[in-house]
């Protein structure tokens, strides 16, 4: 191998090394810079506008995956039945992200009948959160605030920007 064919071998190596190098990882739970979101949450929540303001107890269940997706339930699911919301999250800023959920809305059936008949609850419209997180320092809390849309079957807007504020806890052993 001639010394120009070495020397352009060693420049590549080290341009690759640098540019891995300098690449910026996911955060992860005990990584000195930050901690991650990514793990189990249980959530208060009060909305201060919109159809939920009435609601005093309204609590959240978070699962933050690794890659940026997420689940939330409530333990209003029930009431009426809906599913728990999907969506994504990621990290703006050091402590700091932003998650975006939907879920599903139902309607009441209008008459007994219907529910007997295997009619039960039909489709509702959907619900879009947009939450902006603020993680402690610890990372075993957060706050947050949450925007949340509401939309019929048809997509067009049925309220909008209802705002909420919550205090989350870590769910460990």
């Amino acid at each position: 191998m001639n010394r120009r064919t070495f020397v352009a071998l060693v420049m590549s190596a080290v341009s690759l090394t640098a540019g891995h190098a300098t690449a910026a990882p996911p955060a992860t739970a005990g990584d000195s810079g930050d901690v991650d979101l990514v793990g189990a949450w249980r959530a208060r929540v009060q909305f201060r506008t919109g159809a939920f303001s009435a609601v005093k107890d309204l609590e959240l269940m978070y699962a933050f995956n690794a890659g940026g997706t997420m689940t939330e339930s409530s333990n209003y699911d029930a009431s009426p039945p809906v599913p728990p919301a999907y969506g994504v999250w990621r990290r703006v800023q050091p402590r700091q992200y932003e998650a975006k959920y939907v879920f599903y809305l139902t309607k009441a059936p209008k008459a007994f009948e219907e529910i007997a008949g295997g009619g039960g609850w039909s489709p509702g419209g959907t619900g879009v959160l947009v939450e902006k997180i603020s993680l402690a320092e610890d990372g075993k809390t957060f706050t947050s605030t949450i925007r949340l849309d509401l939309f019929d079957e048809a997509g067009r807007p049925t309220e909008s920007s209802s705002q909420a504020e919550s205090q989350a806890v870590r769910i460990g052993f």
